[in-house]
Parts: structure tokens; C-alpha cells; sequence
């Protein structure tokens, strides 16, 4: 694999991993799990993402074809991320709490009703704009620190004729 991949992944598991101790900071409460979940700050899609787009504006220059997919692939990632995603997760809440009031107006029904109990559905899908901006953020800082660390710092070497 390249470097900008390497990057781009460790970007991913750094923010993924942030999400715990930001988390703690914010509500008191020690949730490692966050790790292998979704949604949250800061955004682990927006930082992947940007982290590739910044090396490779970064390497190859930003009038390339190589830059431009890669920002139009990050900026429709990003916005998934915090918009479709979080209305899921929203519509989602609803559906949860339905199936609470279900639970509550079969209690009160005199007839026996038996139905399997669906699995509750995962609300924290997407992300809040700030989640996304923190991960954007996050991403084009590993991406030029990456850069840096990476780029070839070797002098040219001289040559010379010998006769």
C-alpha cells in the first residue's frame, strides 16, 4: 500500500480512538466500545478522508486528477456523514421509542399477544456539522504532518566527470 493509505488509516483508528476520552470528557462516563462504533467526535469518515486529500494535495499538487477525485470523493463523505446518516439516526430515535409505546399499549390490552421483541436499532449513525469539521480538521493535520515525516529530504547528489 502508499503512504497516503497508511495515513488515511491511521487517521481512521486516531479519531476513532479520541471518540472514548472525548466522550469521557464531555459526560463522565468510560465507554471504550465507542472505538468500534459510528458517529460521534470527532468524525473518523471526515479525518480519513481529509487526511488523503491533504497528502495528496500535498505530493502531487492540486491541479491533479489525483486531488480532484479525491476532494469530490471526500466532500460527498463528508456530507453523507452529517446528513443523510444523522437523519437516519434521528428517524431511527423515532422508531425506538414506537416500539416502546407498542410495548406499553400491548401491556394494557387484556388479549394474549405473543411477538417476537425486535432488536432495538442503533441511533448513533452520523454526525453533528462540528463532529465532521473536527474530523476534517483532524484528517488535514495528520495529512500534512504525514507529509512532512514522509517527504524525501535527501540532498541531490553532485555529479562529477572523471577523466
Amino acid at each position: 500500500m502508499n503512504k497516503g493509505v497508511y495515513l488515511a488509516l491511521f487517521s481512521i483508528g486516531l479519531a476513532q480512538g479520541l471518540k472514548i476520552p472525548i466522550h469521557y470528557v464531555k459526560k463522565k462516563e468510560w465507554r471504550p466500545e465507542l472505538f468500534f462504533q459510528t458517529g460521534g467526535m470527532p468524525s473518523s469518515h471526515s479525518a480519513g478522508v481529509s487526511t488523503l486529500t491533504t497528502y495528496i494535495a500535498l505530493k502531487r499538487g492540486l491541479p491533479t486528477f489525483d486531488f480532484a477525485l479525491s476532494l469530490v470523493y471526500g466532500l460527498i463523505v463528508m456530507y453523507d456523514a452529517q446528513g443523510i446518516r444523522r437523519q437516519t439516526g434521528e428517524l431511527t430515535l423515532k422508531v425506538n421509542s414506537m416500539n416502546d409505546l407498542i410495548e406499553k399499549i400491548h401491556k394494557e390490552e387484556s388479549l394474549e399477544f405473543k411477538q417476537n421483541t425486535p432488536k432495538r436499532l442503533k441511533e448513533m449513525l452520523g454526525h453533528q456539522p462540528e463532529e465532521v469539521v473536527g474530523g476534517a480538521l483532524l484528517g488535514v493535520l495528520i495529512g500534512i504532518v504525514g507529509h512532512l515525516c514522509t517527504k524525501n529530504h535527501r540532498k541531490p547528489k553532485k555529479f562529477t566527470l572523471r577523466f
